[in-house]
């Protein structure tokens, strides 16, 4: 049955149970009180309203009412009022039944609320049973790859001891590339467990660029990348953890020299903003659809479009914007009308005086 049959068909099971009750009481009518009438009306009403609603309780009380006038206060069958102080029992009447339903329906009202607060309690605490599960699990199956990975470099090691170089570096590059997978699995999961470990200091940007340039050095091969420092370098001073920052920058602009053209321009910029130091590395690459300008940073999430031919995981930007959140700071993705991919890390600023 559906929703509106079964709507329809509460209205008239207790129109029924209204007009049988009158009926009952139309018979007895020489023998009851006014009070006895008006309690018993008074039962149908709340009834009614408790099963089906407000609306239905307002409309009971208001046919109850014409019917306890017109059968049950004379003179019979007219809607006058011999004696003027039944106009206050018929009235008294009608405001208990309209506020008896107004008051059933809030308290309806709060219990759905209630249910459904236990609800979304229940699957919350679900979900965060889940997520350890799953995070265990990352952290287990990561901890666990990490040994066999030893053994076949080993044995890739010793096939190119052996006299056959080509296939043991073919073997040590997947391995490498699996270990890398690995030791990004177990950093997602200490990241979605609060277990990663942050040394927030006072570092200047100049420092820590010039780290991640060194890091992916050999990622760009003969492409060069600007470096733009936007002010004073004293000025460019902030407070977060150094290594973690560099993992971040390291891996845009790793990012970009994979998906930009080769002869596609691409600068790393820094500048200040009140409290904020940004770091911004862009390039002149396809850019990110608007569709995925959020999804890329989930994890095992890669942009469509751009992904043909070339390797990934899609983990990096989910763990780079991650450790910027532990650092108290943000990993977003501007398009911009030059440069397409802009990419822009903001971390808190550090007022200090350098020399």
């Amino acid at each position: 049955m559906t929703a509106g049959r079964r709507h329809t068909w509460i209205w008239i099971g207790w129109f029924g149970a209204l007009l049988a009750v009158a009926g009952g009481l139309l018979l007895l009518r020489t023998q009851l009180d006014k009070a006895h009438f008006a309690l018993l009306f008074l039962l149908v009403v709340l009834g009614g309203s408790a099963v089906g609603g407000r609306v239905l309780g307002i409309a009971l009380a208001s046919v109850a009412f014409l019917l306890f006038d017109v059968w049950f206060l004379p003179p019979y069958n007219t809607l006058r009022v011999a004696d003027p102080f039944d106009w206050l029992v018929l009235l008294t009447f009608l405001v208990t039944g309209i506020v008896g339903a107004q008051l059933l329906e809030r308290q309806r009202r709060e219990t759905d609320v209630g249910r459904l607060r236990v609800i979304a309690e229940e699957e919350a605490k679900t979900l965060r049973r889940t997520d350890r599960l799953k995070d265990a699990l990352l952290a287990s199956v990561s901890h666990d790859l990490r040994t066999p990975l030893t053994t076949i470099k080993g044995i890739a090691n010793e096939i190119a001891r052996g006299g056959d170089p080509t296939r043991a570096y073919v073997i040590e590059e997947e391995v490498d590339r699996l270990t890398t997978i690995v030791a990004d699995l177990l950093d997602l999961s200490q990241l979605a467990s609060g277990e990663m470990v942050v040394r927030a200091t006072v570092n200047t940007a100049d420092d820590v660029v010039g780290a991640a340039l060194q890091r992916v050095e050999s990622a760009f091969g003969e492409r060069r990348i600007g470096t733009v420092l936007e002010g004073e370098w004293t000025r460019l001073v902030g407070h977060f953890d150094f290594v973690h920052t560099m993992r971040i920058l390291s891996n845009l602009l790793e990012n970009a020299a994979k998906y930009a053209p080769l002869d596609a321009a691409i600068t790393l910029r820094v500048s200040r903003q009140g409290e904020v130091l940004l770091f911004a590395v862009e390039d002149e690459g396809v850019g990110i659809a608007e569709a995925d300008r959020e999804r890329i940073f989930e994890p095992f999430v890669r942009g469509e479009g751009a992904t043909r031919g070339i390797r990934g995981t899609g983990l990096g930007l989910s763990i780079a914007r991650r450790l910027a959140e532990v650092q108290g700071g943000h990993l977003d993705y501007f398009p911009g009308d030059v440069r397409p991919s802009r990419f822009v890390l903001s971390l808190p600023a550090a007022d200090v005086t350098l020399e």
